[in-house]
């Protein structure tokens, strides 16, 4: 099934973002990770693209090197030689976690992975990336399988997009935050645009459950994070873990039908129990 069929069809559970992978028991963004969100039965695997001094794409979400590969060195400023030689930390990474024989992926890679098993979130660490990452998945025939983001909640953040080439046929998804006073005007720029997702951030929940109706009938599907850094109104991961009713419950009830987490098999658990 292509990507944006399925975020269509209405029959479907909530469906689930593994961020950075499944990384609990592989490091974050390793192949590893991807193979574990695929065993795992989830929907969208979430990578971080980046691109070394000689022009490749790679998977690494930090600035520097440090944290996953122990060396406090920029990536970008490597070559790709160097970079996928480097070993990466368990999980999350950090001077506590042992280094594994995984190393760095490069988009490629991470692409072969997932071909005809999962869908790929990508998330480009650099916009302006835009068009050598769709030339990518255009040149590995995975455009059905991936999409492509970026803020589209303002006028100036469009104006950004109508200057883009190059992404015509991959799914995109506009970025938005919707504020009490202004949650309409920022609906009316995602709906000028028809993304088949919107990847949303909130003052209220309920502010964003208000926009939800006009979305669902342009045919475009909500997505929230409960990723503990970034999440909305304490909407956690942690939150989720002691009361989902109260935090995935909640969430889902408002109209939000994609959820990227930090706790994938934990919120797959949940959505089944609901679903008995």
């Amino acid at each position: 099934m292509k990507y944006i069929d399925h975020i269509a069809d209405p029959s479907r559970p909530c469906a689930i973002v593994a961020h950075r992978g499944a990384w609990h028991h592989a490091p974050e963004n390793s192949l590893a990770a991807i193979e574990a969100a695929i065993a795992g039965g989830y929907d969208i695997v979430e990578v971080d693209i980046r691109q070394s001094a000689d022009g490749m794409l790679f998977i690494l979400h930090d600035d520097t090197l440090e944290r996953m590969a122990g060396i406090a060195r920029v990536p970008e400023e490597m070559t790709i030689a160097e970079i996928t030689s480097l070993r990466l930390r368990m999980a999350d990474g950090g001077p506590e976690q042992p280094f594994t024989t995984e190393t760095i992926p490069t988009l490629e890679q991470v692409l072969e992975t997932a071909r005809g098993r999962i869908f790929v979130d990508l998330d480009l660490k650099d916009r302006e990336m835009f068009g050598i990452v769709a030339a990518k998945v255009k040149e590995m025939g995975m455009e059905d399988q991936v999409d492509l983001k970026a803020a589209a909640g303002t006028p100036e953040a469009l104006a950004w997009l109508s200057a883009q080439g190059g992404i015509d046929g991959i799914p995109f998804m506009g970025q938005a935050f919707f504020r009490e006073g202004s949650a309409d005007q920022t609906a009316e720029a995602i709906l000028s645009i028809r993304p088949f997702m919107c990847e949303a951030k909130f003052d209220r929940l309920e502010t964003l459950a208000g926009q939800h109706p006009r979305l669902r009938e342009a045919g475009i599907s909500l997505w929230v994070n409960s990723l503990d850094p970034v999440s909305c109104c304490g909407l956690t991961d942690s939150a989720a873990l002691a009361d989902p009713d109260a935090i995935w419950g909640r969430m889902m009830a408002s109209g939000i039908s994609v959820i990227q987490t930090d706790q994938p098999a934990a919120l797959k658990a949940y959505i089944e129990a609901r679903q008995k």
